[in-house]
């Protein structure tokens, strides 16, 4: 179906608005994604879907569109943890990379996808820049007990022109959540997810219900999927889709804060990472809680025989 009949049922104003099925929604991001509709059309798509908002049937449909386009990355023996990292450091030290490289520590192969959305904040690729790690330029396989950071670019030059257009209209658009919510591995794999507001807890969830997803979904720290290591976040496990609460949200700051250190840039916050992972510096509490919720979730999950 042409994009202007869908845009005419989502673009009827958040109370006239009509949701799509998810045959229909894959449709129509499909066309987006394979950008054979114009710049005006994208537009229209984005602001429309940002004021009456995605069901999850839609979602289900935009991660369909998705994950037929995507160049996915190979599984090995293990089930490769993916980590979406999309908004960054401001007031934080971002440690996505820390958490990252705890699990690499056990063994287990982590994927971290993200690209830069904003100019004003610290990206994970900086930070594990800094550490030695840098983006890889093509799709491989991952290492047991190893890190890789690909691009969004490389796993779906599509996905990444609609992020880019949050920096011409200053507004998220459904690939925002898209990202934090889809498996870009061809196999088994635990998707460590967050979100920032309440009300993306309820709908992510039911995402990951309808997809039956492995995923662990956590409060996140200004939007990374990383635990606050100032305090306990609520945490949430889906295997094939099924819910189980892990660990309840404790209001207020732990009774003894990790030394953090006082700035956010990227050499800073890998000096800081390396000290962790020295020794030299305690693992913050509910990065550690966070890590053992992830090794038992993983126990859980299929593996391939090679």
């Amino acid at each position: 179906m042409a994009i202007g009949k869908y845009i005419k049922e989502i673009g009827r104003g958040k109370d006239g608005a009509r949701a799509l099925t998810r045959e229909q929604a894959t449709d129509l991001f499909g066309q987006v994604l394979d950008g054979t509709v114009t710049d005006l059309e994208i537009g229209a798509f984005c602001l429309a879907m940002r004021i009456k908002g995605e069901t999850a049937q839609e979602m289900a449909g935009f991660l369909d569109a998705t994950s037929s386009r995507l160049h996915k990355v190979p599984a090995g023996n293990q089930p490769v943890i993916v980590i979406p990292s999309y908004n960054g450091a401001r007031k934080l030290p971002l440690l996505t990379p820390l958490l990252a490289l705890l699990l690499a520590r056990e063994g287990l192969p982590v994927l971290i996808h993200g690209t830069a959305t904003e100019s004003s904040r610290v990206f994970t690729s900086e930070v594990l820049a800094e550490l030695g790690i840098l983006a890889g330029a093509a799709i491989e396989s991952i290492a047991n007990g190893s890190v890789a950071f690909v691009p969004t670019a490389l796993l779906c030059p599509g996905l990444q022109r609609l992020l880019d257009v949050r920096r011409v209209v200053n507004l998220r658009n459904p690939a925002h959540s898209l990202v934090k919510l889809m498996n870009p591995v061809d196999g088994p794999a635990l998707i460590v997810s967050s979100y920032t507001h309440p009300e993306y807890a309820i709908s992510m969830a039911e995402t990951f219900t309808l997809m039956q997803s492995h995923a662990l979904l956590i409060r996140g720290t200004e939007g990374e999927a990383v635990a606050d290591p100032r305090r306990t976040p609520k945490m949430q496990a889906f295997i094939q889709g099924q819910a189980t609460d892990l660990q309840a949200y404790q209001a207020g700051s732990l009774p003894s804060l990790p030394e953090l250190p006082a700035a956010i840039d990227a050499v800073t916050t890998a000096a800081y990472i390396q000290q962790v992972l020295r020794g030299s510096l305690p693992v913050p509490a509910p990065i550690a809680q966070q890590v053992a919720h992830i090794l038992q979730l993983t126990s859980q999950l299929p593996t391939f025989a090679l």
